[in-house]
């Protein structure tokens, strides 16, 4: 059986599965004015994104009702685990520790995050 091949998202359509990953479905007009808020993008434009997303199989389309409705048809956990190996092997030469150690030197951290730290590295120790 082959291994099905992972389709990584452009920068644009992370943006869009960010705001499906948020709202589980919606229309190409709320997609669009969620995106609006942050950057300037035409509705056409979100349209065409949104459509070749579809035919790669980054989002799902319900076409029963007049407005197409959307959802992720990747899961947020899988998508960033994948980018976050292929981040770790290109800018960090496998090593996960020298991400971390530019995360942490270069963000603050709440005490919460640092709590959650500690504490995934305390079982990590454990295993």
């Amino acid at each position: 059986m082959a291994a099905t091949r992972y389709i990584k998202p452009t920068e644009s359509e992370l943006e869009i599965l960010q705001v499906l990953w948020a709202k589980g479905l919606a229309s190409v007009r709320e997609v669009h004015e969620e995106l609006s808020q942050t950057k300037d993008v035409g509705y056409t434009t979100t349209l065409k994104l949104m459509q070749i997303m579809n035919e790669k199989g980054l989002v799902k389309r319900d076409e029963s009702v007049k407005s197409h409705i959307y959802q992720a048809a990747v899961s947020r956990e899988k998508t960033q685990k994948h980018l976050l190996g292929k981040m770790i092997d290109g800018l960090f030469g496998g090593s996960p520790t020298q991400l971390i150690l530019q995360a942490l030197g270069n963000h603050k951290a709440s005490e919460q995050e640092l709590q959650e730290i500690q504490d995934l590295l305390n079982n990590l120790k454990k295993h």
